[in-house]
Order: C-alpha cells, then structure tokens, then sequence
C-alpha cells in the first residue's frame, strides 16, 4: 500500500487518535493565521508605512544634494531635520558609521520589508542598520560626504508584531487543554466499557454501568444486555448438562445392578462381560458430562496466584500418582503473579498430563514466561495429531483414535475441550503443535498476564 507507513507512525489508541483529531486542526489553523495574516497583513502595513517615511528621507537627501556647499546643506538639515524628527549628522564620522552592508537581527523579519522599500526609493544608500531594533539608521553617501539619518523603528514597522502570536499560542493552549478534559470525559466511558468486555472475556464479570454520549450508553446497554444473555446461556447449558447426566445416572446403575444378578452360565458369560464393559463405558461418559457441565459453574473466584507454583503442585500430584511426568523449567517462582481461577487452571493442566501419559511414555511440562503472557507447555513422546486435525481435537467429545495410541484406553473426548474452554475463559487460549524435544505432541496454555 502506498500509505502503510502512515498507519506504522498513527497513534494505535483511541485517546491518541482522538489527541491527534484535536492538535492538527489547531496547529494547521495557527499554521494558516501565521502564513496568510502575519506575512501578508504586516508585510502589507509595513511596506506602507515605510513608503511614507521613504517620502520623508527622500526630501531630506534631495535638499542635501542640492545644496550648494556643505554649510548650505547642514542648515538644510538643522531646518528639516527637527520638524520630520530625524536625526541627521553630516558628515558622519563615528566609527559605527564605516560598515557598507545592512544589518538586521536574524529574528527581524519585518525588517526585509524596510530594507527592501528604503533601498527602492533611496539611490545613493550605503548601508541599512536594524541592530539596534528600536532605531532605524540609514548611510547615504552625498557630494559632502555621508550622512547618518537615524528614526525611531515604530514609524517604519507595527508596533509589538509578537502579541498576536503570543495571544494566539496562549489561547490556543488554553482551548487545547480545555478540549482535552473534555475529551478525557468523553472517552473515560469508552475505556470503562473496554475494561468491562475484556473482563467478561476473561471470566470475569465485574460492575459496569451505562455512562457517557448517546451512542456510548447505547453501546454500553447493549453489551449488557449481551453479557446477561450469554451468562444466562451458560446457566442453562450447565443446568441441562447436569439434569441429564444426573438423570442418566440411575438406569446406568439398575443395568449394572441386573448384570450382576445374572446367573454365570459359560454361554453368556463373555456376553455379560462385553454389556458390563458397555455399562461402564456409559458411565466414564456420563462423569464427563457433569465435569464438563460443571467446569464453569464451580471455577471459582479468580485471585492472584504464581503459576510456577501452581505447575510444580499439579506435576508433584502427577508424580505421585505414578505417572512418568517432570517439570523441566519454572523460571520466576515466587517472582510473577498472575489473575486466575487456580482450579480451573489445575484441572486443565490435569488433563493434558493425562493425555501425555495415556498417549505416550512420559510428559515433560515447562513453564515460558513473557511480557505479556504465561505459557505452560506439556510435552509428549507419544504419535501426536496431524496439523489438519488439531482444530477437530478441541471440539467436545471429538476422539481421533487413528492418530492415537490406544494401548492404555480410550477416553471420552472431553479433555483437551475442557482445557480450551478454561483458557478462554482466561482470556488465553489452547495451541497444539508437535514437540521438538520429545516428539509428540506440544499442548501449550497460554495465560495473559
């Protein structure tokens, strides 16, 4: 694109965008004011006022010329000097009075208008002195040498040019500042409801009140309105999942309590045993169904807790449990907290060590903490899933049997499902990828910090 380098220096914030809105109209006005009426209206002024002291000088130094000697033309002087108010000196000879080029301060802008306008109308002008800046002295050579014509500055030039800029910045910052109170107000609604959304995407739901312009408190009473239908939903599916599996419950029971008064006859012997199986396979998925119902509504309260801690308790129960797991690095223990439910997360990395060991020999989790982020990794040496069907792996109930080994029995489905739903719930999210260290599979929760 053409202008993609605009967009890499643009503000990225909405309080910066909306800054930029506010400064560039003033800078471009202040911009504009100093350009078209400073350079035009007092360069116009200055011009005119100039031209009619030129008319002034051009008098004195005609009736100079014309004099016939030198004592002729400094009577010409003392006549029109004192009722112009100049100040003539002929012939000059203070030292200040040898220079040959004009001099104006840097700053004196105004003071190339002067120069130019007196050198237009004076023919024999030496030089044009503007240091002084409150005086104006002119060196025109004539036939009794040169003659010093000094004048007060404010006769050629505005008077106090500076106040309008320094009234116009003043003001200018003034109104900026004013506008960017204005402009905090208005946009302290909008950081609220950001706040709010991005709580209510991490599981958090915390106070949040309409507030602000028309089309903020629209917004804002729609995301409400949102956030109460969703958590609504939620209630519902939890109290249906858990009515129904809760409900299943019983047959499963009254089936394997009459499978196991059925006479043991070798005939129906290995019958009995394969519907027994089937009994508590209906079992193991009715226990995912309440733990997957049950997964949001007993999370908890979210508080701050270290991860690296967290990791090392849930690998040490795996330990003890007799399973192959280790944990290979927890940089930062005790150093960095994080904002989470700590069953939840627990019951997530549960699962996936699970999986690990059911899948592979052994499982190896390691904790990465970044800037913005924690990621705990749980390594496997196991087949792992094929990248075209990692997606499907994280759906409820999804088992890709082809791609797993299957040695140790197969599970419900539920256990990488339930491990994504708890990281969004985080506002983090569930990567899977293969293993470079073991070769398996790489299941890495990612936790905002």
């Amino acid at each position: 694109m053409k202008f993609g380098w605009l967009k890499q220096i643009m503000p990225r914030g909405l309080y910066g965008r909306a800054a930029l809105i506010l400064i560039l109209p003033v800078v471009t006005i202040q911009l504009v004011v100093s350009v078209v009426f400073i350079q035009r209206h007092f360069e116009r002024v200055t011009r005119q006022m100039t031209a009619s002291m030129l008319r002034e000088i051009a008098l004195v130094v005609d009736r100079v010329e014309a004099a016939p000697s030198l004592a002729a033309a400094q009577a010409v002087v003392d006549d029109l000097a004192e009722p112009l108010g100049l100040q003539v000196a002929l012939p000059a000879e203070a030292p200040e009075d040898r220079i040959t080029r004009d001099q104006r301060p840097f700053t004196d802008l105004t003071g190339i208008v002067v120069i130019d306008t007196i050198r237009a109308g004076v023919a024999d002008l030496r030089a044009i002195d503007l240091s002084e800046g409150s005086r104006v002295k002119l060196l025109v050579d004539t036939p009794w040498g040169v003659a010093r014509i000094t004048f007060q500055r404010a006769w050629v030039s505005a008077s106090n040019p500076h106040q309008l800029l320094v009234l116009m910045v003043v003001v200018s910052l003034l109104m900026t500042v004013i506008a960017f109170i204005f402009l905090r107000n208005q946009l302290r609604p909008i950081q609220r409801l950001a706040r709010a959304a991005d709580a209510f995407g991490k599981g958090q739901v915390v106070s949040y009140h309409p507030s602000g312009a028309t089309e903020v408190r629209t917004a804002g009473a729609a995301f409400v309105d949102m956030r109460a239908r969703i958590i609504r939903q939620i209630e519902q599916r939890t109290l249906m999942l858990s009515g129904i599996s809760h409900d299943l419950r019983t047959p499963l029971t009254r089936l394997r309590l009459g499978l196991s008064m059925l006479p043991e006859e070798d005939e129906t012997r290995d019958e009995i045993a394969a519907m027994e199986r089937d009994v508590t396979e209906m079992g193991k998925l009715v226990d995912a169904f309440l733990d997957f119902a049950r997964e949001g509504a007993t999370a908890g309260e979210p508080e701050r807790i270290d991860p690296c801690r967290l990791v090392a308790r849930v690998v040490e129960d795996a330990e003890r449990a007799g399973q192959q797991v280790a944990l290979t690095a927890c940089p930062g223990a005790g150093q960095i907290e994080i904002t989470a439910r700590p069953d939840a997360i627990r019951r997530a990395l549960e699962n996936l060590i699970g999986n690990a060991v059911r899948y592979g020999t052994r499982a190896e989790v390691s904790v990465v903490l970044s800037p913005k982020s924690v990621r705990i990794l749980v390594e496997d040496d196991g087949p792992g899933i094929p990248p075209e069907r990692r997606e499907e792996a994280l759906r409820p109930f999804a088992r890709l049997d082809p791609s797993r080994n299957q040695d140790r029995g197969p599970g419900v489905g539920l256990g990488l499902s339930i491990a994504a739903d708890v990281m969004r719930r985080h506002g983090g999210s569930l990567r899977l990828g293969e293993s470079a260290r073991l070769g398996g599979l790489s299941a890495e929760l990612v936790l905002p910090r």
